[in-house]
């Protein structure tokens, strides 16, 4: 008997395990960003769609509204990304690269800044907006 029950011990403890590594990551969504860049904070939003079988997506800062993702992938819990970043008064774009690690509905990850040469990493994180019900 006591055998008979530790194996379905075993076996239901497994089970739990298998089940949260089987936990499918949704990046879809629109998420809110916060980050800082020297000494000031930022903002962006970040928009998350299904595009058939591919991710898309956008992100519009206080100045700048619907820029395109590029190269949108998701690989396990990581979201990677690229795009662009026009800043007034400035003709230069800024190539912007994104890696996050999704949890629920938070992530953190990193962001990086291409100007004059040289990339700027920068600590980001965000929350998922709740959908209306």
């Amino acid at each position: 008997m006591k055998t008979i029950l530790s194996m379905a011990l075993v076996f239901g403890v497994s089970g739990f395990a298998g089940a949260a590594d089987d936990k499918k990551v949704d990046p879809v969504g629109t998420w809110k960003c916060e980050y800082t860049i020297g000494d000031q904070k930022r903002t962006s939003e970040l928009t998350i769609k299904k595009d058939g079988d591919k991710l898309a997506g956008t992100m519009n800062w206080p100045d700048q509204k619907n820029e395109k993702l590029k190269d949108v992938k998701l690989k396990g819990d990581t979201l990677t990304f690229s795009a662009v970043r026009k800043l007034p008064g400035n003709d230069t774009p800024i190539p912007l690269e994104y890696k996050f690690t999704i949890d629920g509905d938070k992530f953190k990850g990193t962001g990086a800044a291409t100007m004059n040469g040289q990339k700027t990493e920068f600590d980001i994180t965000g929350m998922r907006e709740k959908k209306a019900k």
